[in-house]
């Protein structure tokens, strides 16, 4: 048996209360950060307000986890463990847009019977993930590339060229970040690229695999046993 206690109501009851404001934060931030990222010639106010929207979800972010830490009756490591993504989404801004990925995942189990199959779901997350990681990347390494000294990313569209290339692991190697913040995004990157294509090629050969199987014993659903179709 799991040594893992159920989560106390109270918690439960704050994580269906937090489920939208915390997507909305998430997409807040990521509009805020856009805006600041791709807005050069934003006025002074413009930018603090802009500024202020990113902080504000941050803080939506922190709140909520402290709540839940609180709620949980959980020691702070114990929790920690426990809620390792989350504790990853609150640490770095680039995964906060991955609160939308959970988001619509929980909206699919409520339903009885989900819409998608296993294998059109595990595609359907992946390529959202792979989505919202890409776009909230470029922007991360357009905002410390384009005008680093020697840098090759140069405009937000050489940018997403960057992460399409580098999520897909074939990195052309045109452009490459030259500064350390970019290059250590360019290491996630790089790691969610791994791991989403592996989850997508996966789910797609388990897919033909169980194909090929169903036409198989269709196949040999009129065959008599031992002997070929049409043997006497």
């Amino acid at each position: 048996m799991s040594d893992r206690p159920p989560a106390p109501p109270q918690q439960e009851r704050w994580d269906l209360l937090m489920e939208p404001p915390l997507t909305v934060a998430s997409l807040v931030y990521l509009g805020g950060y856009t805006v600041l990222v791709l807005a050069q010639d934003l006025s002074a106010g413009w930018r603090d307000l802009s500024l202020a929207f990113v902080f504000a979800a941050w803080a939506v972010f922190v709140i909520d986890y402290a709540v839940r830490l609180r709620l949980s009756r959980l020691g702070p490591l114990r929790f920690v463990r426990r809620n390792l993504l989350d504790t990853v989404v609150l640490l770095l801004p680039l995964l906060r847009p991955l609160r939308v990925v959970r988001t619509y995942d929980r909206i699919q189990r409520r339903h009885h019977q989900p819409r998608l199959t296993l294998y059109a779901r595990v595609m359907a997350y992946a390529g959202l993930s792979a989505t919202l990681l890409g776009f909230a990347g470029a922007l991360t390494v357009y905002h410390y590339e384009h005008d680093a000294p020697g840098a090759t990313i140069r405009t937000f569209g050489d940018a997403v060229w960057w992460v399409c290339a580098t999520l897909s692991t074939v990195g052309y190697g045109d452009v490459t970040p030259v500064t350390p913040m970019g290059r250590v995004v360019a290491v996630g990157v790089m790691a969610c690229g791994l791991a989403l294509l592996g989850a997508v090629t996966g789910s797609f050969s388990s897919w033909l695999i169980q194909v090929f199987t169903r036409e198989d014993e269709r196949g040999d659903g009129g065959r008599p046993p031992g002997g070929s179709p049409g043997a006497s």
